[in-house]
C-alpha cells in the first residue's frame, strides 16, 4: 500500500511527469540504438525474439 505524499513536497504536475517520461524514453531509445551498433548480431537476435513474441501473443 503506497504511503500518502508529504505536504512539504510539491506535487509533480502532469506536464513535468510527461516531460521526464519523454526524456527517459529518448535516452532508452538512444541506448538501444547504440547497443544495436555495438552488437549487431545480438540485437538482430533480440529483434527476432521480439517478433516471435508479437506473433504468438493472443489479443
Amino acid at each position: 500500500m503506497p504511503e500518502p505524499q508529504q505536504d512539504d513536497e510539491p506535487r509533480e504536475t502532469d506536464a513535468e511527469r510527461r516531460r521526464r517520461r519523454a526524456q527517459f524514453l529518448r535516452e532508452l531509445n538512444e541506448a538501444r540504438a547504440l547497443r544495436e551498433r555495438v552488437q549487431p548480431r545480438r540485437a538482430r537476435a533480440a529483434r527476432m525474439r521480439q517478433a516471435m513474441r508479437m506473433r504468438t501473443f493472443r489479443w
